[in-house]
């Protein structure tokens, strides 16, 4: 056990290493937008599900892989407040990004594909944002 504890962030807390598991799940997510459009079409199962495109879901998968990177950063300097502050950046897009989907274009529907974006980026935005003072010193 000490071994894999040796690969968490080193940060007070559960945040820092909630940010790392979110972080290797959409890395997941993002490896899996690239080889099926199976997972993008579940998440946008909207009214017109052939709007998911091989293009749209690698976009997709693009930036998930890019939030990924910037949220593992933040998992390990949870004290700088640059690299915070663009980690919950990417949470609160997301939620933008979902929420506007959803209610305003359509293209996604409440259901598993979407519960858990939606659960994740709300749930991680209010978080962080009343953790502030704790990390960012």
């Amino acid at each position: 056990m000490s071994q894999v504890s040796s690969y968490l962030p080193p940060g007070e807390g559960f945040l820092p290493k909630w940010l790392l598991f979110i972080a290797v799940v959409a890395l997941g997510n993002s490896i899996q937008s690239y080889t099926s459009l199976r997972g993008t079409r579940e998440v946008y199962a909207g009214s017109n599900p052939s709007a998911v495109t091989p293009l749209s879901a690698r976009t997709f998968g693009t930036w998930t892989g890019l939030s990924s990177i910037i949220r593992l950063y933040a998992a390990y300097n949870i004290s700088n407040p640059v690299v915070y502050q663009l980690a919950l950046w990417t949470y609160g897009i997301a939620f933008a990004h979902f929420f506007s989907e959803w209610l305003i274009f359509g293209t996604a529907k409440w259901g598993r594909g979407l519960g858990g974006p939606v659960f994740v980026s709300t749930v991680t935005t209010v978080w962080m944002v009343a953790q502030w003072g704790w990390y960012v010193r």
